[in-house]
């Protein structure tokens, strides 16, 4: 959700700057815009849409500097528009890029106007630049006049701050959502995350919660929230420049369900010595906290709830041990009782997801002692307020519709169903025969991988369709569920989940030959009830599609297509059947011609409530 980019160098940052913006786009945004300070001047230039045509912009009128900031928008308060874009400037002497909401903008925007500010802008940022403006004309010292500003702001923001009257500063900070530092040699960069700016560095400073930053060519002085002036660690990033390509796929969704094989293969590689699971993957004290843990309560949001839903009833059947799970964003509004003894696992690819990190925090206040995070990034947020961290090794997932990050999270939540069970009644032979099946992951994925041609030429069947149902019985309820959040993502069509015991108590009403049924069938112990509800879709013309374990004898009928997924095991079978739904919701949005990576009206991290 929006994307920042800002550098200082003693060469020319716009292309930096624009290439920057283009590795953001999979945030999501509706805007972009670029400002630079040159010649005494702030030059700025803002296009609604894509990237491009403000590099087409660009190109047509240039300009060029040695410090400037960008901007990726996503609309919150006020309507995508040129007028609403970022970079914000006041009086032609503060640009200002933000990130994050500020919740007083409306006193402040009246204060100001009392004060004789113009706004040109519907947004809440623009308080931001009016009252840097303000503030500098009281103290001549951009940095001071940031650290007087913030102290005004309400609500969460990361910003980058330049001005012609201290052409050689840039200033940023952060408070409730992300921003990096990258070093170079003569020359420091701004980012929402790493992959911004990978093709011009690979050594980064993460800022802390309240830090605030000057940056001059040949200087980077930290201030965290007391004001103290602080060295933060520089490190390393193993990712390269193109990490974030898209390796001859048409599109990073498609690549990035390819990869799962070997992002399975990553999560599980290092964690087990002799095919035994160790502690001390969750973090050298791991061991310890899982002794005195006696329940779990998972916070997640989106996908990352599919994935806990699933663990849930891994926690329960196979170890035994008590397991709650609750939608992050409404944790804190329940007003939740928390034993002590309660291990609170957050789930989030970015590490970043606002109500997450809040529903977090909230677990903590509430007397929870323990916490554990299942994440993508390392130095995220979540990552650094978690006690005990398990990554889940996916590697950069650019397309908004999460793809390898679930498969990971799964297998990441199994790993702990693993650590926690053999404390509760997870016996030896079941933790073994998890373990193996896990090893065998990979090799399952690749085979479901090769029915990827029989999937897309299904997905023709749903060209001119606009609602379809999705089933699941047991722990593939919540696979159907997922499966439906990846059709509606991407393909902008209407599909809900459901049970499929719950037919008779409601969504039966629905079924008719234009509603598509999608239904996965393993073979388990709940495949002869799952049968009985293929067999009321079918008879009220219903048309049904089976993803179905291939070692199940059954025919196919008039209104019944059956899809053969290679066979698995019954203890990872959600990890599997989810690759064949990918697969469906991706090659039906290619075939509705809709943006399959960069979905509308969406972000990929949501670091806003």
């Amino acid at each position: 959700m929006c994307g920042i980019v800002g550098g200082i160098a003693q060469r020319n940052v716009v292309p930096i700057l624009i290439e920057g913006l283009k590795r953001l786009e999979y945030r999501g945004y509706d805007s972009a815009g670029l400002a630079v300070v040159a010649d005494d001047k702030i030059y700025r230039q803002r296009q609604i849409g894509k990237v491009k045509g403000l590099e087409d912009l660009l190109a047509a009128e240039p300009f060029s500097g040695n410090i400037g900031i960008a901007h990726t928008r996503w609309a919150t308060h006020g309507k995508p528009s040129t007028v609403n874009a970022h970079p914000h400037v006041c009086n032609n002497k503060v640009a200002v890029v933000h990130n994050g909401i500020i919740e007083n903008h409306e006193s402040l925007r009246q204060t100001q106007k009392e004060q004789g500010y113009t706004f040109t802008s519907e947004t809440d940022t623009e308080v931001i630049a009016h009252q840097v403006y303000h503030e500098l004309e009281q103290c001549d010292n951009l940095l001071q006049a940031v650290k007087n500003t913030i102290k005004h702001l309400e609500g969460a923001y990361a910003l980058g701050v330049v001005s012609n009257e201290d052409a050689n500063t840039l200033v940023t900070c952060r408070k409730g959502s992300p921003l990096v530092i990258g070093v170079g040699i003569g020359e420091y960069f701004i980012a929402s995350d790493v992959t911004a700016l990978l093709p011009v560095t690979q050594r980064f400073i993460f800022l802390e919660e309240g830090d605030i930053a000057e940056i001059t060519t040949d200087s980077l002085v930290i201030y965290d929230q007391t004001d103290q002036i602080v060295e933060r660690e520089i490190k390393e990033s193993s990712l390269k420049s193109d990490a974030v390509d898209k390796a001859g796929y048409r599109h990073y969704m498609l690549k990035e369900i390819y990869e799962q094989p070997r992002a399975v293969a990553e999560t599980l590689e290092g964690r087990f010595i002799n095919n035994r699971l160790q502690d001390n993957a969750f973090g050298h004290n791991a061991a310890d906290v899982f002794k005195q843990v006696k329940s779990v309560q998972i916070l997640a949001c989106g996908t990352s709830y599919h994935s806990g839903l699933v663990a849930k009833y891994w926690f329960e059947k196979l170890a035994r041990v008590p397991c709650h799970i609750d939608v992050a964003s409404e944790f804190r509004y329940r007003e939740p009782i928390l034993s002590e003894d309660t291990l609170v696992v957050t789930i989030s690819q970015s590490g970043e997801t606002a109500d997450t990190l809040a529903a977090l925090l909230e677990a903590k206040r509430l007397g929870a002692k323990y916490s554990l995070s299942i994440c993508n990034v390392p130095e995220s947020s979540l990552v650094r307020e978690s006690d005990l961290v398990l990554m889940t090794r996916a590697g950069p997932e650019i397309g908004v519709a999460s793809t390898k990050a679930f498969t990971t999270q799964l297998v990441t939540l199994m790993l702990l169903v693993i650590a926690l069970g053999r404390r509760f009644a997870l016996s030896a032979e079941k933790e073994a025969q998890i373990t193996s099946e896990l090893f065998q992951l990979p090799g399952l994925i690749e085979n479901v991988l090769q029915i990827d041609q029989e999937i897309e030429a299904l997905s023709e069947q749903f060209a001119e369709k606009n609602h379809a149902l999705f089933l699941g019985r047991g722990s593939h309820y919540p696979i159907a569920m997922e499966g439906a959040l990846k059709l509606k993502e991407i393909s902008y069509i209407h599909a809900e989940a459901y049970p499929a015991g719950e037919l008779k108590h409601g969504p039966l009403a629905l079924i008719d030959s234009e509603m598509p049924v999608i239904t996965v069938a393993p073979n388990n112990s709940l495949l002869e009830k799952l049968k009985s509800n293929i067999q009321e879709v079918s008879a009220r013309g219903g048309q049904l599609i089976v993803f179905l374990d291939e070692s199940i004898v059954t025919e196919a009928d008039e209104n019944v297509q059956i899809v053969r997924v290679p066979k698995v095991n019954n203890l990872i079978a959600p990890i599997v059947y989810i690759i064949p739904l990918q697969l469906l919701s991706y090659h039906v949005a290619v075939l509705k011609g809709t943006d399959v990576d960069q979905p509308r009206n969406l972000a990929k991290s949501v670091t806003v409530e």
